[in-house]
């Protein structure tokens, strides 16, 4: 869809996630602000990383909501089970996803968020049609990505590392993974914040929408299966 994937950032710069400077550089505390988080969620932080977001979040959902940390990596989540541990933050469940997936329970998330991650996906229709799937219907799934139409973001960051809010559209709004463009904002100094909702199924009303049963909780850990 022209547009060059990025590589995943490994988990030895994890350090780099949790630089002091960084809340003055990205302003994570607007970004939580801006997400409107309200108690008893269930949030996915997809792309977890060592967990700076996912705590933020958690404390927002608690004491009844959760936050889903996933990533691909074990040894991110070892760092986010850690740091979650020391900082007696104890309603985030990490899960390990594979490349196609976020191993989400299907109609179980209210919001998911993607902290420049979205533009690293090797298979980035793979991955969104799986958490789509998990969305719950009028659940919001919200992208943070560098603005690459920024002249000062371009000067500052590679540009496989940017994406514009056109891309960004274009590849989400594909009419299978039932998601609609809401809005973008941009209280952040470098970031957009893209915002989009999963859209009921065919035929399902409000109604049908309040007799859904709960998903069932995820477990703490998957294991992904065999390649192939």
């Amino acid at each position: 869809m022209g547009r060059e994937i990025a590589h995943v950032m490994g988990y030895q710069a994890a350090g780099w996630l949790d630089r002091p400077e960084r809340e003055e550089e990205e302003r994570l505390s607007l970004l939580i602000e801006a997400l409107q988080l309200k108690p008893g969620m269930t949030v996915a932080d997809i792309g977890a990383g060592s967990g700076r977001i996912s705590v933020m979040m958690a404390r927002q959902v608690a004491p009844k909501g959760r936050v889903m940390a996933v990533d691909i990596q074990d040894e991110m989540l070892t760092l986010l089970k850690n740091k979650a541990r020391q900082l007696k933050v104890t309603n985030i469940t990490p899960v390990l996803s594979t490349a196609k997936s976020p191993r989400l329970e299907p109609g179980s998330v209210d919001l998911a968020l993607m902290v420049d991650v979205y533009h690293e996906f090797n298979f980035p229709y793979e991955m969104m049609q799986s958490l789509a799937a998990a969305m719950k219907p009028g659940g919001r799934v919200v992208l943070v990505e560098y603005r690459k139409e920024d002249p000062e973001v371009r000067r500052r960051i590679k540009l496989v590392h940017t994406m514009t809010e056109k891309q960004v559209r274009t590849e989400l709004e594909q009419p299978e993974f039932g998601l609609k463009w809401k809005k973008t904002l941009k209280p952040l100094p470098l970031q957009h914040i893209i915002v989009f909702e999963k859209q009921p199924a065919a035929g399902e009303t409000d109604g049908a929408k309040s007799r859904r049963p709960e998903a069932p909780a995820a477990p703490e850990r998957f294991t992904p299966p065999p390649e192939g």
